[in-house]
């Protein structure tokens, strides 16, 4: 007996052939669509459908307009595409745990491979960092922000864009960890100053392009974190809360 075959909502399709000369390189980043006039004929379908079509593509980032010009290709950035995956592991309960086990693995990468590209323009945009969170801390205000900051930028400087789009949701949900974490009286000072310190160190071992020493200090300063929960009594298997937009 056949199952029964549930019909494609005729936007769908729109989207989907579109999407499908996307992917396979035939339409590429900064290629013109046609417009909503020419898809309509091309397809033989109402405008409104084509628009509906057109607006699920600007969604997933797959294409773009600047200043009400006609849609044209575009290549997603990793933190456009990274609320969704976000979202997509606090839906699946995701654990402080699972989360610090994925970054172990990650974060030591990156400061390893930025270790062997970093340029003087980078460096100082590191030393930046770190100068706006001394300063921040010195007047007790947050560093999470910057905290957040710094580490996207190693990752950045390594220049591995699968490394980019793996990490970054994951990095955003780290940020309410963080908050809860420095909100505790037992390391609400110790915390952002041990954290501190360890991009000190990691900062000095990219300066010399030291890539195991790099990797060393951020792999200590992920366990730091870890110790941080443990020291508040955080349960590692709660799950993990989303504050983006």
């Amino acid at each position: 007996m056949f199952q029964r075959i549930e019909p494609v909502p005729a936007y769908r399709t729109v989207c989907d052939a579109i999407e499908k000369r996307i992917m396979s390189g035939r339409l590429e980043a900064g290629d013109p669509l046609p417009t909503e006039t020419e898809l309509a004929e091309q397809f033989g379908l109402a405008r409104h459908t084509v628009r509906e079509g057109l607006r699920i593509l600007e969604e997933s980032g797959l294409v773009g307009r600047e200043a009400g010009r006609r849609l044209f290709v575009k290549a997603p950035h990793y933190s456009d595409l990274a609320p969704r995956a976000s979202r997509a592991l606090v839906m699946q309960r995701v654990t402080f745990e699972e989360l610090w086990e994925v970054s172990m693995s990650l974060e030591p990468s990156a400061a390893a491979r930025a270790a062997t590209r970093i340029d003087d323009a980078q460096i100082e945009q590191l030393e930046e960092n770190y100068r706006r969170m001394e300063e921040e801390r010195a007047a007790g205000r947050s560093i999470i922000a910057l905290d957040v900051e710094f580490h996207t930028l190693v990752a950045e400087i390594a220049a591995n864009k699968a490394l980019l789009l793996a990490r970054e949701p994951i990095s955003q949900l780290f940020y309410p960890a963080l908050a809860k974490l420095f909100a505790h009286p037992l390391n609400c000072e110790i915390g952002p100053r041990r954290l501190a310190q360890a991009h000190r160190h990691i900062i000095d071992a990219l300066k010399v392009h030291d890539a195991g020493e790099a990797e060393l200090w951020m792999r200590r300063h992920m366990v730091d974190f870890r110790r941080g929960y443990e020291l508040c009594s955080f349960d590692l298997k709660d799950t993990i809360a989303f504050e983006g937009d």
